[in-house]
């Protein structure tokens, strides 16, 4: 899966050390053909490739964190500091 964007760097780079040797050429226009040509578009193109993963991965952990809070719904009793009835009379009524 990574061969093609290996081989884009290796072309890249190749055009970035001609561009550095040739006789009008310079380091920084070496840099910018190689950031240009190369890591930009490699960047954004696995990017793209990874957002399926990236999206299985969100879904996947959703999902776990839902199966582990019914988990904890249902086997946890009723652990609340709350009496099952209500204690206070309700109001003008004497007990």
């Amino acid at each position: 899966m990574y061969i093609i964007p290996i081989a884009w760097l290796y072309v890249a780079l190749m055009m970035s050390v001609a561009e550095a040797t040739n006789s009008n050429g310079t380091i920084l226009g070496a840099i910018v053909t190689f950031v240009l040509y190369g890591l930009l578009p490699i960047g954004l193109i696995l990017y793209f490739m990874g957002a399926p993963a990236r999206k299985r991965a969100i879904r996947a952990r959703e999902a776990a964190e839902l199966s582990t809070a019914q988990q904890q719904a249902s086997c946890q009793p009723d652990a609340s500091s709350l009496s099952a009835t209500d204690a206070v009379p309700p109001v003008g009524k004497e007990p």
